[in-house]
């Protein structure tokens, strides 16, 4: 070492400026990124417990609803309640919300504000006309006297078609705050992250509003 690096070393105790290279260094910034992985990683599965137990409760309940669903206590039963026009219409608004998220994440990882917003703004107008059909459908049970205190297979029904309705509440107030916090910070990593969770929480509302409408419905008008 010569007597200028020595100088140098010592006006700079804390070597801020040499040796970029050291292996304190490599080893603080490799933990560093570890750190950063480590909470990505944690976060994912998070998610993935978070979705995971979601399944196992509708699961629950579709059994529940299985098992009471022929118990009306003489009251009316989903023939005489269901409208499979007003289903269809759900069923359509909520596929369709479905693949607008696709595309609002397409745009998210293209840092296209147009795509993004437009589509996000599509999902959210779609999974309101969604729920407004569905407020209006128990609004109307409600009102000839089916609610959920009428009978078992009515209260497996509310609880079922409720529980999704709230899911898809839920939901709606995370895109608004998903498109508040791409306004506000950007396409940064952990905001595509949080994207791609919320897009994969949609798409499995919306498999999960299929089995309602295939087991619920279509099965309910045909018994």
């Amino acid at each position: 070492m010569t007597s200028i690096e020595a100088a140098a070393r010592r006006n700079d105790p804390n070597r801020l400026g040499h040796d970029r290279e050291s292996p304190y260094r490599q080893h603080t910034l490799g933990h560093a990124a570890g750190g950063l992985a480590s909470k990505r990683v944690i976060t994912s599965f998070g998610f993935w417990i978070f979705l995971l137990s979601d399944i196992i409760m509708f699961s629950a309940f579709f059994a529940t609803y299985a098992v009471l669903v022929g118990n009306t206590a003489g009251g009316p039963t989903g023939r005489e309640l269901f409208n499979l026009r007003n289903v269809g219409l759900e069923t359509a608004f909520l596929l369709v919300s479905s693949f607008a998220v696709g595309l609002a994440s397409i745009g998210a990882r293209a840092r296209s504000g147009s795509w993004f917003y437009s589509a996000m703004a599509a999902t959210f107008v779609l999974g309101a006309a969604f729920l407004s059909i569905e407020v209006r459908e128990f609004a109307s049970m409600v009102a000839r006297g089916a609610g959920p205190t009428r009978s078992a297979f009515l209260s497996a029904f509310f609880t079922l078609v409720g529980c999704h309705g709230l899911h898809i509440t839920a939901g709606l107030l995370w895109l608004l705050t998903m498109m508040a916090q791409v306004s506000a910070k950007g396409y940064r990593a952990d905001i595509l992250r949080r994207i791609l969770c919320f897009s994969l929480f949609w798409h499995a509302l919306d498999i999960i509003w299929v089995a309602i409408f295939t087991v619920v419905y279509l099965m309910g008008v045909v018994q």
